[in-house]
């Protein structure tokens, strides 16, 4: 039977995002997973209170933090990676497609100083790798489909999804941005669903599906395959895809997509600075008209 990581969570209301701090129980060495960097999207103003809760409790759980965590480079909120490093000594973890979304957003925002080859970060991991965590082991699982870089990380009984599932009443993520593909997230999903039925499932999102009244976050393989309003055993790769095509057509692009991509392919280092010394978050502009 596979060790039970200690894992607390943090979600974030204002970008409906969870972070989590993963700990071995037996030696108190840790991992954070997708921190959150609170930020002001009107002001352009940024505050660390989301990551100094959770060092606050990695202090009270004398653990040290071995590693940040980044299933992906998030859409939806800043990473505060370079701030726990800077606290921690944590080297700072992606997957190794992340030259690719490098690749794809470089030229979306002329941003010369971006590297196409991840040096950002401090550490690529490929599928099936594995990195230490006291006496657990952190499995990846390359799971494309959201974007090319998605990742989810095995630790003990636990897996921490990202963005690639959602708790079942929700469904599944869009797959319309840059890279992404239904077929491919299908594919990734039903892998992830071939895990043992009691394996728990974090998400790395949660939005309250219709219905429900209260935040959810933590499900099993096995409440997803019966369950899951998207992806269901019983569900074909075409009806999956349809489905998500036509709802993906629907949706508006994230509140804070552009600074946080901006950010989160910079490993969470804001651009270089002007030679007034401040840092700028660049915004595309296409005029449509008629």
């Amino acid at each position: 039977m596979p060790t039970k990581p200690i894992i607390d969570a943090f979600f974030d209301e204002a970008t409906y995002t969870v972070t989590y701090l993963v700990t071995d129980p037996e030696t108190r060495r840790a991992a954070i997973v997708d921190p959150v960097l609170d930020y002001d999207h009107k002001s352009g103003k940024a505050s660390t209170a989301s990551a100094e809760r959770v060092l606050a409790k990695a202090a009270e759980r004398q653990a040290s933090v071995d590693w940040i965590l980044e299933t992906h480079a998030h859409a939806d909120h800043l990473t505060a990676a370079p701030l726990l490093k800077s606290r921690t000594g944590a080297r700072v973890v992606i997957g190794e497609h992340i030259r690719d979304v490098q690749k794809i957003f470089r030229k979306v925002f002329n941003a010369s100083d971006v590297s196409d080859d991840g040096r950002e970060f401090d550490r690529l991991v490929a599928d099936g790798e594995t990195l230490p965590l006291g006496n657990l082991a952190i499995e990846v699982m390359h799971l494309p489909g959201h974007t090319p870089a998605d990742v989810a990380y095995r630790i003990g009984d636990a897996v921490f999804v990202g963005d690639t599932i959602f708790m079942p009443d929700y469904g599944t993520a869009r797959a319309d941005f840059p890279g992404g593909d239904a077929a491919t997230l299908y594919r990734s999903i039903r892998r992830l669903l071939s895990l043992p039925a009691e394996t728990r499932l974090f998400m790395c999102h949660d939005y309250k599906a219709p219905g429900r009244d209260r935040y959810a976050w933590e499900t099993s393989v096995a409440d997803e395959r019966a369950r899951n309003v998207h992806v269901h055993d019983g569900v074909s790769e075409a009806e999956f895809v349809a489905m998500r095509r036509k709802r993906d057509a629907t949706l508006a692009a994230p509140v804070l997509l552009l600074p946080s991509v901006q950010v989160n392919i910079r490993a969470g280092h804001l651009p270089p600075p002007d030679d007034n010394g401040q840092s700028y978050l660049r915004i595309p502009v296409k005029l449509v008209t008629g």
